[in-house]
């Protein structure tokens, strides 16, 4: 077929770029020159080249279609439709339109009586379904319909509010000026070398973990002041303190377990590549680290040098390399 093509090339027939087909072929088939091509190749079958632009206009029949080759954009002629016709496209064309505009405004919708119904039930959960059936009463439904969208926000907001790690990060650079209080409160802890351990990197929070903890905050808060706080009358009140409590201490166990793990990083070593320390850092969850990386040969610690090479085995003997490591 293409030892054929290209024989035809070289005459001056006309051959269909598509299917390959010439004149000798199909001699009923209708020939057409829809672009700027020269030679040969400006010739194709209408039927072909009906079929390839349905292809391209698969999508859109809007679609401007153009030459591959010369990138000559093609001639369609529609018939003129009548009308019913025209409108009918116009219409359909202007939905095509709004329909992003329309989901968009169903899902903000959504989203807003969500937020609405969701602030409803937290004010009856932590208020009490009299008190707050008659404090929604009170208030206007214009601002109403305003406030109560806000609190799942205000609930998420809060939440990305780290206030442990600024309180944390405060008395570390307070308590060393304060004796009294310097056994009390965490201080910045020095490593092996004397220099001060960097603060860790906060671990991020998923959106998950905050869009949860955020909107079960009024259920736990409610939990809180019913079980610890029985005697306030008011169960508005009482969520209010059941929430500031559980925040509270929530903060305080966060605060001492990340200064616990600040101490640790403290006393962090990379030991030298043995068998003993192989063992030694698999021989449990609080020994060290999992097994260590194969790939290179690590002596350091806190504060000190770094000397790298290839494994075991491979390593080159440099001068004076490992004396240096063994007494870091």
């Amino acid at each position: 077929m293409i030892q054929k093509f290209l024989f035809h090339l070289a005459s001056n027939s006309k051959h269909c770029w598509i299917c390959f087909a010439t004149e000798e072929d199909d001699q009923n088939a209708i020939w057409t020159q829809p672009c700027n091509c020269r030679g040969t190749t400006k010739w194709v079958h209408q039927a072909c080249l009906q079929q390839w632009v349905d292809e391209k206009q698969k999508d859109s029949r809007d679609k401007k279609v153009a030459c591959p080759q010369c990138k000559t954009e093609y001639l369609i002629y529609f018939p003129k439709a009548n009308s019913l016709v025209v409108i009918l496209d116009r219409a359909d064309a202007l939905i095509y339109r709004m329909c992003p505009f329309i989901a968009a405004g169903i899902l903000v919708g959504s989203l807003y009586w969500t937020a609405v119904t969701y602030g409803a039930v937290t004010v009856m959960q932590v208020a009490g379904q009299a008190e707050a059936t008659q404090l929604m009463e009170r208030m206007e439904p214009a601002v109403l319909l305003t406030a109560l969208p806000t609190i799942p926000i205000s609930l998420i907001v809060l939440k990305m509010f780290h206030w442990e790690d600024s309180l944390l990060l405060f008395l570390r650079k307070t308590s060393p000026s304060l004796p009294i209080l310097n056994y009390l409160l965490p201080a910045p802890v020095r490593n092996e070398s004397g220099a001060i351990t960097e603060n860790p990197v906060t671990d991020g929070m998923s959106c998950t973990r905050v869009f949860t903890g955020a909107l079960l905050l009024p259920t736990i808060a409610t939990i809180c002041g019913n079980t610890f706080f029985q005697h306030i009358q008011s169960g508005l009140q009482r969520s209010i303190v059941g929430g500031i409590a559980f925040i509270a201490v929530k903060g305080i166990i966060k605060m001492y377990h990340k200064q616990q793990v600040y101490k640790r990083l403290s006393k962090r070593k990379i030991l030298d590549y043995t068998e003993e320390n192989i063992r030694r850092t698999q021989g449990g969850p609080n020994s060290g680290r999992s097994q260590p990386s194969m790939g290179n040969l690590v002596a350091t610690s806190a504060g000190g040098g770094v000397t790298s090479g290839p494994p075991p085995g491979n390593q080159a003997s440099v001068p004076g390399l490992d004396n240096t490591a063994s007494q870091q």
